[in-house]
């Protein structure tokens, strides 16, 4: 849970307390989903965290295990 709050709190540099606004987590959003990150609004994108929540907190595990992974090695 650790990697996922790491993530929301680097994705959201400027905007922590209006994350819908964050240039990066719009992008992401935009990749994803395939809507514009013009048109996005605070509740498109907290519509779309809440219909994806399995799915994004299964890539925040995985990426969490790769970062432990590559701090092994080094």
């Amino acid at each position: 849970m650790l990697a996922a709050l790491r993530f929301i709190w680097n994705a959201t540099r400027g905007h922590r307390l209006t994350p819908w606004r964050s240039e990066y987590l719009r992008w992401r959003v935009e990749t994803y989903s395939g809507q514009k990150a013009e048109t996005l609004t605070a509740r498109s994108v907290l519509g779309f965290l809440w219909t994806t929540r399995w799915e994004l907190l299964s890539f925040l595990r995985w990426t969490g295990r790769l970062e432990r992974e590559a701090r092994g090695r080094g």
